[in-house]
């Protein structure tokens, strides 16, 4: 069998599994609409308020371990001295002594490191 022969029989079988494929999706589409379609006629549709108000962000609490990382992370690059005056500005020698309240402020100044 030559070159072309091999490659027309190959493109003919790559067509019939195309075919086979597109016919298994028909297939599918036509399953899943039916099932929506008996699925809507059996629920009764609810009425949408016409006024729709979004929810709040969750606001995220930020832990200890957030807050070390970040620090950890100022501390590599070379900020060790500005990460211990941070934190005797907060009135603690050590992270742990950090009143979880003041988290949000301490990150937010330790941000400012290298970016000045």
């Amino acid at each position: 069998m030559s070159k072309m022969s091999e490659l027309s029989a190959e493109l003919d079988e790559l067509r019939k599994c195309g075919e086979t494929l597109i016919s298994i999706s028909e297939t599918l589409r036509e399953m899943f609409s039916t099932a929506v379609e008996e699925k809507d006629a059996i629920e009764p549709k609810k009425e949408k308020a016409t006024t729709k108000i979004p929810p709040e962000p969750e606001k995220k609490s930020i832990s200890l371990t957030d807050v070390r990382a970040v620090l950890a992370e100022k501390s590599r690059n070379g900020y060790t001295a500005d990460v211990k005056a941070l934190l005797l500005k907060f009135g603690a020698n050590k992270l742990s002594d950090i009143n979880p309240a003041d988290f949000k402020a301490l990150l937010a100044e330790a941000e400012v490191f290298g970016n000045a």
